[in-house]
Parts: structure tokens; C-alpha cells; sequence
């Protein structure tokens, strides 16, 4: 128990940090594909220097058959990126943080299709249970089309993330902080392009406050914290981090409800219960069967 006490730690900072997100992301006047490609480069550049510092090495030709799965799963994540930040200009950060953690459900759904996985009792409730929450959600929203918009852009992120999770059970030979570098390396391939088309470069926007923000979000939120969480996994049972993680939303709520003062019914209060609750049940259910 002793040993997991350091990992243990480390992944419960990291999931914390994770859920301050929301509040930092607001203060960044940027595009969403914007503040996605800098928050991307600036992690990238932060985990690129620890390989660096470590001596590690990507094994390019050993991988060379999986860096196209990489291309996409990071090309996935940029996206999923762009559609959370969309969300959190639409709604509350709790409503769009409860139905980005829908991914697991959708990964739930179609699993039996991509691994041949029968969706046992369990997994069936689980996924409908789920699927509730998350119409609880919309129903008793109260911003009107603002808050059904926003659900609707974290539903997206949570298609994309889903899509990263899957992409990520067909890459075996990667580790997870080379993955995750070659994956911040996709995203930026994908969002340069889309950000210089779209809307250009609008850095000089930013006041001294924007500047720190950006700062905090992309080095810190995403350099540090993904290099805490990949270095707590490897000690850590599969079922402790499936329960640790949400530890993310939580705070997200609780910091949506206390420090922004959005407002949550009870209706909504009562879907998200449902869709964490179950979707965490279904991951210690899937765990305890592996």
C-alpha cells in the first residue's frame, strides 16, 4: 500500500487540476481552435524537454506502423478540444463537463462493434442509465438554446474523446508520454493549418492576465499534469484509476456551483449523479472482469 502512496497522490493531483480547466479556459479571450493549437504547442514543448532532460528516446521504427493511429488520435484530441472549449462559452462548466463525460459510455456502445465485446446486463444498464442523465440534463436546462448548444458541443468533445480512447487500445507498442508527445504533434499538424485558414493568429489580443492564463492552461493544466498522470498510472491497479478520475468532474462541479455561482437544478444535479455514477460503475464492472 505503502508503494502506491506517491502514484496514488500524483494522480489525484492531476485529476483535481484537470477539473480547474473550465475556470482558466473562460479567462483566455481566444478562439476555441486557437486556444486548442497554443495549449497543444506549449505541452508539447514542456513534455519534449522532460524526454529530453531523461534521455528517452522515441522508438520511431519500432512504432512506424502505429504512427498513423497516432496521427489520428491526436488529430482527435485537438478536435475534442476545440468542441469542450465551444462548450464552456455556451454553458455552465459543470453542464458541459457532465456531458463531456459521456465518452465512456459512447466507448461502452460501441465496443461490441469494434472488439466484439457482448454489453452484459451490467453494461446495458449502465449505458441506459447514462443515457438519462444526460436527458435530464438538456431537459431542465435553464439558459434556454445557450445551454442546449453548449451540452451539444460536449457531447461532441466526449464523441471525439471517445474516439481517442478507442484509437488508443489499438496502439500497443507506444509509452504513455511518447504517445502522448506524438499525439500533441498530430494535434498541432491538424490545427495549424485550420487556425492560419480560419481565423489567423490573434495573440496580440491578449492582455498581461490573457497571457498568464494561456500560460497556466497550456504548460500547466497540460505539460505538467499529463506528465504526473502517465507517470502514476504504470504503479497504480486499473480499478483505482478508474475511480480516481473522477475525481475530475467533481471538482469541475463543485467549482461551477461554489467559485462561478452557475446555477444547477435539481433535474440537472440528479442527471450528472446519473451519469457519473453509472458510467463509474460500469467502469469498476468492466475491471473486475479483466
Amino acid at each position: 500500500m505503502k508503494k502506491n502512496t506517491g502514484p496514488r497522490g500524483l494522480l489525484i493531483l492531476s485529476m483535481a487540476i484537470f477539473g480547474t480547466i473550465g475556470l482558466f479556459v473562460r479567462c483566455v479571450p481566444l478562439p476555441s481552435a486557437e486556444l486548442a493549437l497554443y495549449r497543444a504547442v506549449l505541452a508539447a514543448l514542456l513534455i519534449g524537454t522532460v524526454l529530453l532532460v531523461r534521455g528517452q528516446r522515441i522508438p520511431l521504427a519500432a512504432i512506424k506502423r502505429e504512427l498513423w493511429l497516432l496521427f489520428l488520435s491526436g488529430a482527435a484530441m485537438g478536435v475534442n478540444w476545440i468542441l469542450l472549449f465551444e462548450a464552456y462559452k455556451y454553458t455552465t462548466v459543470s453542464m458541459a463537463t457532465l456531458s463531456y463525460y459521456f465518452a465512456p459510455v459512447l466507448v461502452t456502445a460501441v465496443s461490441p462493434l469494434l472488439f466484439r465485446e457482448r454489453l452484459g446486463g451490467r453494461q446495458l444498464l449502465c449505458f441506459g442509465m447514462s443515457t438519462l442523465g444526460l436527458v435530464l440534463i438538456i431537459g431542465a436546462g435553464g439558459g434556454g438554446g445557450n445551454d442546449t448548444v453548449g451540452v451539444l458541443f460536449g457531447l461532441g468533445a466526449a464523441a471525439f474523446y471517445a474516439t481517442v480512447i478507442l484509437l488508443n487500445k489499438f496502439i500497443q507498442n507506444v509509452g504513455g508520454l511518447d504517445r502522448t508527445f506524438l499525439q500533441f504533434l498530430s494535434a498541432i499538424a491538424v490545427l495549424l493549418p485550420y487556425v492560419l485558414l480560419s481565423g489567423g493568429v490573434t495573440l496580440g489580443s491578449l492582455d498581461g492576465a490573457g497571457w498568464v492564463y494561456l500560460l497556466i492552461v497550456g504548460l500547466f493544466h497540460t505539460g505538467v499534469t499529463y506528465t504526473m498522470y502517465f507517470s502514476s498510472l504504470p504503479a497504480l491497479p486499473g480499478q483505482s484509476v478508474a475511480i480516481l478520475s473522477y475525481i475530475d468532474p467533481l471538482v469541475a462541479v463543485l467549482l461551477s456551483v461554489t467559485v462561478l455561482r452557475e446555477p444547477m437544478t435539481l433535474w440537472q444535479a440528479v442527471g450528472g449523479a446519473l451519469i457519473l455514477g453509472f458510467t463509474l460503475l460500469n467502469e469498476i464492472g468492466g475491471r473486475k472482469k479483466g
